[in-house]
């Protein structure tokens, strides 16, 4: 037998005790070795010494019910004013719950074993173990309503100047209230940093929206604006030398929309680019039902959306993000000083622009030529013939 130790490039699995002092870093660090554990560690070191340095841009995408849960308070809002995020792709029912703590309503710690029949009968409302009164959505929906009836918001816009604007009353609200660090919305107006969201009328929020415009309110989402601003977000990264990553909490809709940017830049505008440097996911999605949730970093290779080289530095962890956020926050406020804002909201327009006249230089409305290989039709049938 080779006396050559074949596992001699692994680190050998011998870890220290964990002792009564530890912090939140190192217990990953040290503890985290393994299975899921490892994939997390692994997220951590990602994020800290690949993501984050050298002001790489990231966008986020949030799925689940985190802001019920305390997260954005927790955990987002001290990652926002630490320059760890640069923008958002959010379902809006994340942003509708997060006013709630913007506006001072209270929810609590309950269990997800009581009696729902009994809960509506007492009027309340139940996100698996958060309780909170019926009154706190009619609450929010009213200063929804009031907030949108305001001259500025009698037009089309885009879902991340429409937060940009909503935040500017929550993060007033709040200081009325004596509220600090506590709405998302509020953080992203005061920092500057665009908050999107992929499905708009999905959430109490478009809900609010759509009732108003039956009262002929003339604010409406330009979805159009939203595909083209986050393509511009990333081109803006990846023209200017940056890195553009991805960290990416849950799946769904946000999970596409953050990563169909780069699509949007090659396969449709024409713009030669290989896809988003990094990719992180924290998920509990499955790959093999073939929901884009549970669909990894190398499927998303081949459809332009991860630049190929840097695959082997994606990581996929599956676990809660109720478990993984905290310890990555944790992690990452303790290892990478906090960065510059970018307050890439402020540079909106002028983003768009970039990518637009880029655009219109070399793309075309005919088939987009690649320089990737493209097989040859099953059938001699053109899409120009006529």
């Amino acid at each position: 037998m080779s006396k050559t130790n074949k596992l001699a490039a692994c680190p050998r699995l011998d870890p220290l005790g964990v002792d009564k002092d530890i912090s939140a870093a190192d217990l990953v660090d040290r503890a985290f070795l393994a299975y899921n554990g490892g994939r997390l560690r692994e997220a951590a070191r990602l994020l800290t010494e690949k993501m984050l340095p050298n002001d790489g841009f990231i966008g986020m995408s949030l799925t689940g019910a985190l802001t019920p849960a305390g997260l954005g308070k927790s955990c987002l809002i001290p990652l926002m004013r630490a320059g760890f995020v640069d923008w958002i792709v959010s379902t809006g029912a994340n942003l509708y719950h997060d006013l709630h703590y913007g506006l001072d309503l209270a929810l609590y710690q309950g269990s997800p074993f009581l009696d729902d029949v009994k809960l509506h009968r007492d009027g309340v409302i139940r996100i698996y173990d958060v309780l909170f009164h019926y009154n706190v959505l009619l609450d929010t929906d009213a200063f929804v309503r009031k907030v949108i009836q305001g001259a500025e918001f009698q037009r089309p816009m885009g879902t991340d100047e429409f937060h940009y604007l909503l935040g500017k009353y929550v993060h007033e609200r709040s200081r009325q209230l004596g509220l600090k660090e506590a709405s998302v919305l509020a953080t992203g107006y005061a920092c500057g940093i665009p908050i999107f969201t992929s499905s708009p009328g999905d959430s109490s929020i478009g809900m609010n929206v759509a009732a108003m415009a039956l009262r002929d309110s003339r604010l409406m989402f330009d979805v159009n604006r939203d595909v083209n601003q986050t393509a511009a977000i990333v081109y803006e990264a990846k023209s200017t030398g940056h890195k553009s990553s991805v960290f990416i909490l849950g799946g769904g809709s946000p999970k596409n929309f953050i990563l169909q940017t780069e699509p949007q830049i090659q396969e449709v505008m024409g713009i030669p680019e290989k896809g988003h440097d990094y990719f992180l996911q924290c998920t509990d999605a499955r790959p093999d039902t073939g929901g884009l949730s549970g669909a990894t970093p190398a499927e998303a290779v081949s459809w332009g959306k991860v630049d190929p080289d840097t695959l082997p530095d994606c990581v996929v962890c599956y676990t809660d993000t109720t478990i993984a956020l905290p310890l990555l926050t944790a992690c990452c406020l303790s290892r990478v000083k906090p960065r510059r804002l970018k307050r890439l909201y402020d540079r909106r327009e002028e983003m768009l622009n970039k990518v637009k006249i880029k655009y219109l230089k070399i793309g075309t409305v005919t088939k987009i030529k690649t320089s990737r290989k493209v097989a040859k039709r099953a059938s001699s049938a053109s899409l120009d013939r006529r």
